[in-house]
C-alpha cells in the first residue's frame, strides 16, 4: 500500500530539496525526454519560474503528440450534499447549518435529462458528500443504473470504498473514480479533517491501491491547492502517480489541481496559489508524464481555461452546477464551491474550437476495450 511507500519520504526534506534547485537543475530537466522525481522537483521549484515559456512549449508538444489537438468534455452531477465529515474548507461540512439534499432515482433521472438537453455530454462525473449510511454502495449502484441509460462513460467522485465495492460498481457501469487526497502532509492532514471517515489519512491514501486492485479503467488524483505548500504537495502526488503507474500499469490516470474557492464556513487558504504557479504545476506534470489526462474545472476563470486548452489540458468540465439537483430538481441547494467559469457548454466548446482544437464529447467505450 502507498502509505508504506510514503514513509520513505519526509515532507520537510522534500520541501528543502525543491527550494535548493538551481537554474542548472531546471535546464537539465528540460533537456530530458523522461524525467525523474528529482527533475520534477526542479520544474516546480522557484528556480523554474523564469522558464515557464520553455515549459509551456514542451507541454504543448507532448500533449499534442499524445492526445492531438483535442479537449474531452465532461460534466459533474452532484446527487447529495449529505456528509458525515467536518472538513474545515468544505461547504458540505456536517456542522454547517444547511439544508441537506439526497436525490432519489427519479430526481437523478430528471438531472440526466436536463444535462442531455444542455449539450451532447457522454462523460458524467457523479459527486456526493461522504455519508455511507445514506449514500453508500447500494445507493451508488442504483444511481449508476439510472445514469447508464443516458451516458456512456460514468465516473464517480465519492468517499473511498473497499476494493469489493469498486469491483461491484464497475460491474454496474462505473468506468473510473476521482479522489482528492487534499494534502499529503500527514502531520497537518488531521487539522483540516478533524472528524468523520475522511480524518483517516491511511484509508484515504490507500484508496488508490484499492481502485487499482479492483481493475478500474481510470483513476483521478488531486491535491487541494491552498492548504499546504503547493510545490511539496504536487511533488508528493507525482511520487504517488509514479508508484501507481508501476503497480497498476493497465489503468489510465488523470490529475487535477483545484484551488480553494469560497465555500460556506469562511475558511481562507493558507497559501495563495497564483495563475503562474498553477500553470507551472501543470506543465511540470505534463513533462513528467506525457500520458496523464490533465483536467481543468470550472473553478478557474474562462481566460485561464481557454489558454490552458492549448498548453497541456486534455479535459474540461462545462456548465457545471455544484449543488445537488442544480440542473433541474433543486435550484436552491448549497453549492460545494463557487464556480468561476459560468459559460454554457456551447460557449466553452466554441472557445475551444476558436483555438483550433476539436471538442470531444465521447472518447471511449467499454465495448472497444
Amino acid at each position: 500500500m502507498f502509505s508504506e511507500e510514503l514513509k520513505k519520504y519526509d515532507w520537510s526534506d522534500i520541501s528543502n530539496r525543491i527550494l535548493s534547485k538551481s537554474s542548472a537543475d531546471v535546464e537539465r530537466a528540460l533537456s530530458k525526454e523522461r524525467l525523474t522525481i528529482d527533475d520534477f522537483m526542479a520544474l516546480v521549484s522557484p528556480a523554474a519560474s523564469g522558464y515557464l515559456e520553455a515549459m509551456a512549449q514542451r507541454s504543448r508538444h507532448y500533449t499534442q503528440q499524445r492526445f492531438g489537438k483535442t479537449i474531452s468534455m465532461y460534466i459533474p452531477m452532484y446527487i447529495t450534499n449529505s456528509c458525515s465529515n467536518s472538513c474545515v474548507y468544505c461547504g458540505f461540512n456536517i456542522h454547517n447549518r444547511i439544508a441537506r439534499t439526497v436525490l432519489d432515482m427519479e430526481q437523478i433521472a430528471e438531472e440526466c435529462k436536463a444535462i442531455r438537453r444542455l449539450a451532447p455530454f457522454e462523460n458524467i462525473l457523479l459527486v456526493t458528500g461522504e455519508n455511507p449510511r445514506i449514500a453508500g454502495a447500494d445507493y451508488l449502484e442504483e444511481a449508476l443504473g439510472v445514469c447508464r441509460d443516458y451516458f456512456n462513460n460514468m465516473t464517480m467522485e465519492v468517499m473511498p470504498l473497499p476494493e469489493e465495492d469498486y469491483r461491484r460498481l464497475s460491474h454496474a457501469g462505473l468506468n473510473g473514480v476521482v479522489c482528492f487526497q487534499e494534502t499529503y502532509n500527514k502531520e497537518n492532514y488531521r487539522k483540516y479533517h478533524p472528524a468523520g471517515m475522511k480524518s483517516n489519512f491511511e484509508w484515504r491514501v490507500n484508496g488508490f491501491d484499492r481502485m487499482g486492485s479492483a481493475g478500474l479503467h481510470k483513476i483521478g488524483m488531486g491535491v487541494l491547492l491552498g492548504l499546504e505548500d503547493w510545490r511539496t504537495d504536487v511533488t508528493m502526488m507525482a511520487i504517488h502517480l509514479d508508484y501507481l503507474r508501476k503497480k497498476y500499469w493497465r489503468t489510465r490516470y488523470s490529475v487535477n489541481f483545484p484551488r480553494l474557492r469560497p465555500a460556506e464556513g469562511g475558511f481562507q487558504p493558507n497559501v495563495v496559489v497564483s495563475d503562474r504557479e498553477l500553470v507551472q504545476a501543470t506543465f511540470a506534470f505534463r513533462l513528467f508524464d506525457h500520458d496523464v489526462d490533465i483536467s481543468v474545472s470550472t473553478r478557474e476563470s474562462p481566460e485561464f481555461r481557454d489558454n490552458m486548452a492549448t498548453l497541456g489540458a486534455t479535459s474540461m468540465s462545462a456548465g457545471s452546477k455544484t449543488d445537488p439537483g442544480g440542473y433541474a430538481v433543486n435550484k436552491q441547494a448549497l453549492e460545494q464551491f463557487a464556480v468561476s467559469d459560468e459559460r454554457s457548454p456551447e460557449e466553452v466548446a466554441n472557445a475551444i474550437r476558436g483555438k483550433g482544437y476539436e471538442v470531444v464529447w465521447k472518447d471511449w467505450d467499454k465495448i472497444f476495450d
